[in-house]
């Protein structure tokens, strides 16, 4: 049994979610996670709302709210939005709880102490008509290296390299437009170029492990690696734990720096709730135990170079050496597994020019699990990839409902109609013994492909299957056997029956809701695929919060099982709605004609 870290990056608390966000950091985890827990592995998946940062103060003072009042409630949107996907967190918190800002101060005085932290007098970005700082991701300018007009103030995504605010040529506000002012001002920083050394080896002995484009991109960072501002002019976020800073109205820990810390405080809050304060220490120190991290392209360089940096000073593993802190010698990374951007109908997401469709409104309209498929199946795995809403009705019809649907419904309805339960196999044909080895081997590759992240070739390898069951039951015409030769109809249903139970094993990961109906048209009982639950909660007495969690301990299991014949079935409903072409238009409208 292997111990698994399943990480999804933590979603910004300023808006509702887009099916673009989940198609990235979070429906590809759990559909990871899934897997993991039904191969038998012992899985702990945590993350949470991001909270803090200048984009929460500036959106709040748009709204004419506090940034608490503004994270409380996306916090509640966000988990609503994440339990209706059906995502299996183990823990879904917030970075605002006393035990993620304990945490965070530890890996800073930790850093501190073994010397990758130090001070420094810069130049900070003011935005003149706010007094506020201007977070690095909030200025564009040209960038001074490769010329691109639309660098970030923090890095450039054309060339990629690091870039400091004060280096771009014609900086902006990306709020308002104006000219930032800059002053100086002092912060700690991160010594990264302290940990060029052991990132270069750590990344390089990935070659063949991670994803080529995650690799080359990590890899290329470290050619020009800068120290990196820690703190910012703020009054929204962690204190920094430092005589004359904890009490400071206008400096707090960088919002980045304490964002990706998340993963250790909600393991830690984890297992305090469950009754042993200790237990996080399998995922993170036991050496044996591996960590995989999910996130768009965009949030590569804080997951493949700041937060194992952020590690390995803490560890003392740098090239100032130092000692572990109390948290003891913390895990890097296994996997930095990072999808490409989707776009819809050809274009950027964009909330303001109402180019998206949120999770809860989609939800509202479609099945959750259509959704799911058409992430795995063509969502931005390892390129950017266009969502179109006639890709999605075409796959939705064509796929979903006339191919698995279909099978499902007409194996089982004509069992339950003719039978009335489950038959036993008769004399098996070379045909019948081959498929049904196929499909039992099927799990192998289906599983490496999962437990590798290749979503797209696992779920094609699934839907093969689920096309030779059709082929193989169509061919066999059990309804012409009916008086002909009624033991061979009933072999040909209990075949038919069987790779409808294997496939819906292997479909679990990707669709956990109709694989649970499936598991119910079949007879079982109770829990197949388990759902995550929303729970109330608070800390020592305090403000209360939603938290997600589950018990992932329901019947799935990575293996074709024997069926129990004689189990009563009885007539099916079917599994997906078949989709009308007039969505596409109706969709497009909502649109704005894209």
């Amino acid at each position: 049994m292997r111990t698994i870290l399943s990480a999804p990056a933590w979603p910004y608390a300023n808006g509702p979610r887009h099916i673009g966000h989940v198609s990235g950091f979070g429906l590809p985890c759990d559909m990871f996670s899934r897997y993991q827990r039904m191969a038998g592995n012992r899985v702990l998946m945590v993350s949470g709302t991001d909270e803090h940062g200048t984009p929460i103060q500036v959106q709040a003072d748009a709204e004419g709210v506090t940034a608490r009042e503004l994270a409380d409630r996306y916090n509640r949107v966000i988990v609503n939005d994440l339990t209706s996907l059906g995502m299996t967190y183990d823990l879904f918190t917030r970075t605002t709880t006393r035990n993620h800002h304990a945490v965070t101060q530890e890996i800073f005085t930790g850093l501190l102490k073994n010397g990758y932290i130090f001070p420094k007098t810069t130049l900070g970005a003011i935005s003149p008509s706010t007094g506020r700082t201007l977070p690095d991701r909030y200025i564009e300018g040209t960038c001074p290296i490769c010329g691109y007009d639309s660098a970030r103030g923090d890095q450039c995504d054309n060339c990629g390299n690091q870039l400091d605010p004060a280096d771009l040529i014609s900086p902006r506000s990306r709020i308002n437009g104006e000219t930032p002012v800059f002053t100086e001002t002092e912060h700690y920083f991160l010594d990264l170029p302290a940990f060029a050394e052991v990132l270069g080896s750590w990344l390089q002995a990935k070659a063949g492990r991670w994803r080529p484009n995650v690799l080359k991109f990590s890899l290329n960072l470290l050619d020009d690696l800068q120290p990196r501002a820690i703190t910012r002019d703020l009054d929204w976020g962690v204190p920094v734990p430092l005589d004359g800073w904890r009490d400071r109205p206008d400096k707090r820990i960088y919002v980045w720096f304490d964002a990706v810390i998340g993963y250790l405080s909600a393991s830690v809050e984890w297992a305090r709730r469950s009754g042993d304060p200790d237990a996080w220490r399998a995922w993170w120190n036991d050496p044996s135990a591996e960590a995989y991290y999910f996130m768009g392209k965009d949030n590569i360089v804080f997951h493949s170079e700041i937060w194992p940096a952020m590690l390995l000073g803490y560890d003392g593993q740098g090239s100032k050496g130092g000692t572990p802190g109390p948290l003891g010698t913390l895990n890097l990374p296994t996997e930095v597994v990072s999808s490409e951007y989707l776009t819809m109908e050809g274009r950027k997401f964009s909330s303001s020019r109402s180019v998206v469709i949120y999770v809860r409104d989609f939800l509202e309209r479609y099945d959750v699990d259509a959704l799911r498929y058409y992430v795995a199946v063509a969502g931005p795995e390892t390129q950017d990839t266009d969502f179109t809403w006639s890709e999605f009705v075409r796959r939705n019809n064509d796929e979903l409902v006339a191919t698995w649907g279909n099978l499902v419904n007409r194996a089982v309805s004509f069992a339950a109609k003719n039978i009335g339960s489950i038959p036993a196999a008769g004399q098996l044909t070379d045909l019948d013994q081959d498929l049904l080895a196929r499909s039992r081997q099927a799990f192998g590759p289906v599983g490496d492909h999962l437990g590798a992240s290749r979503f797209k070739f696992a779920i094609n390898e699934a839907m093969r299957t689920v096309g030779e069951a059709n082929k193989y039951f169509s061919e066999q015409a059990p309804w012409k056997l009916r008086e002909s030769d009624p033991d061979r109809m009933r072999t040909v249903l209990h075949v038919a029956l069987q790779l409808v139970d294997d496939a819906k094993t292997m479909l679990t990961p990707f669709l956990p809701r109709s694989s649970q109906q499936v598991h119910e048209l079949l007879g079982g009982s109770g829990t197949w695929s388990d759902m995550p639950r929303v729970e109330e909660v608070d800390e020592e007495g305090g403000p209360s919060y939603p938290v997600i969690t589950g018990t992932y301990d329901g019947a799935a299991r990575w293996a074709s099982v024997p069926l129990r014949t004689g189990t009563p079935l009885a007539a099916p409903k079917p599994l997906f709605t078949k989709l009308d072409t007039s969505v596409v238009d109706e969709e497009l409208a909502r649109l704005g004609g894209a």
